[in-house]
């Protein structure tokens, strides 16, 4: 992933979230993935797939069960 890739990810989920504090940020020594903050708060991973010569974006969120108490 590169930075221009990234920046175009950042911008796509800050406008479908409605979110401006949506972060995407290259994770160190890893070209396939880059990480997702909310402020400074990891939420997932974007994950790249290129199977089948057609690259599209995974995203990996993890909820903990501590998560979901109010």
């Amino acid at each position: 992933m590169d930075v221009q890739e990234v920046r175009k990810l950042d911008a796509y989920l800050k406008r479908v979230f409605g979110n401006p504090k949506i972060r995407v940020v290259p994770r160190p020594k890893k070209e396939d993935s880059a990480e997702v903050y909310i402020g400074e708060e990891f939420i997932g991973v974007l994950f790249v797939d290129d199977e089948d010569d057609d690259r599209s974006f995974q995203f990996q969120m993890a909820i903990l069960e501590d998560d979901l108490v109010e």
